[in-house]
C-alpha cells in the first residue's frame, strides 16, 4: 500500500488480488446480494485510490481497508434509505453421485441457510462484528482498532452477538419444526 500511496498505482492489482475475496465475503454476509457486494468491493478499491494519501502505514493495511469498507457500506444503505436485507439466500444446485453425501450436503446447506437467516435478523452492529470475527477471521485487536473499542469490549460484544444469534437460530429451527 505504501507503493500505491507513492504513486505506483499498478501495485493496486496485487492488493486487489489479495483482498477482493475477503471483502466480497464481508459484504455478501452483510447484504446477501451478489451484485451489490461486487459493486461495493469495486468501490472500496476506488476509494483506496482516491484516499491513498490518508494511509499512514503505522497499522495493518487490512484494518484501514475494512474501516473504509464499513464506511462505504453505511453510505450505501443510507443512500438507498433501506434497512432490511433479503431474507432468501440463493443456493447453488448440489448434485452428487453418492446419495449419502448428497443428503449430508443438503442438511449442511439447510443449516447454513438457516444460520444466514438468523444472522440477518441481528441488529447491524452485532451482525457486523460477527462477520468480521467469524467469517473474515479478523483478530480481536484488529476489530478493536477498526471499531475504536478495547479488545475486552470486542470480546463482550462478540459473546453477546453469539448468544443472540443462537436465540434467533433456535427460533427459526422451532418455526421449521412446528409449521
Amino acid at each position: 500500500m505504501l507503493k500505491v500511496k507513492a504513486g505506483q498505482l499498478d501495485q493496486l492489482g496485487l492488493l486487489f488480488e489479495r483482498y477482493n475475496r475477503p471483502l466480497y465475503g464481508f459484504f455478501f454476509k452483510l447484504t446477501c446480494d451478489q451484485e451489490v457486494s461486487e459493486d461495493l468491493v469495486q468501490n472500496v478499491f476506488v476509494r483506496i485510490i482516491k484516499y491513498r494519501h490518508t494511509y499512514k502505514g503505522d497499522g495493518k493495511f487490512s484494518t484501514w481497508m475494512y474501516h473504509m469498507a464499513r464506511n462505504l457500506f453505511a453510505d450505501h444503505y443510507r443512500k438507498e434509505k433501506r434497512r432490511g436485507y433479503k431474507e432468501d439466500v440463493e443456493t447453488a444446485d448440489r448434485y452428487y453421485q453418492n446419495e449419502e453425501n448428497a443428503e449430508r450436503s443438503k442438511i449442511a446447506s439447510e443449516e447454513l441457510d438457516m444460520l444466514q437467516l438468523a444472522l440477518n435478523k441481528l441488529p447491524e452492529d452485532k451482525k457486523e462484528i460477527l462477520v468480521l470475527s467469524k467469517y473474515q477471521g479478523m483478530k480481536y485487536k484488529d476489530i478493536a482498532d477498526l471499531l475504536d473499542l478495547t479488545e475486552s469490549a470486542v470480546k463482550v460484544r462478540i459473546f453477546r452477538a453469539l448468544k443472540e444469534l443462537k436465540v434467533c437460530y433456535e427460533k427459526l429451527e422451532y418455526e421449521v419444526v412446528k409449521p
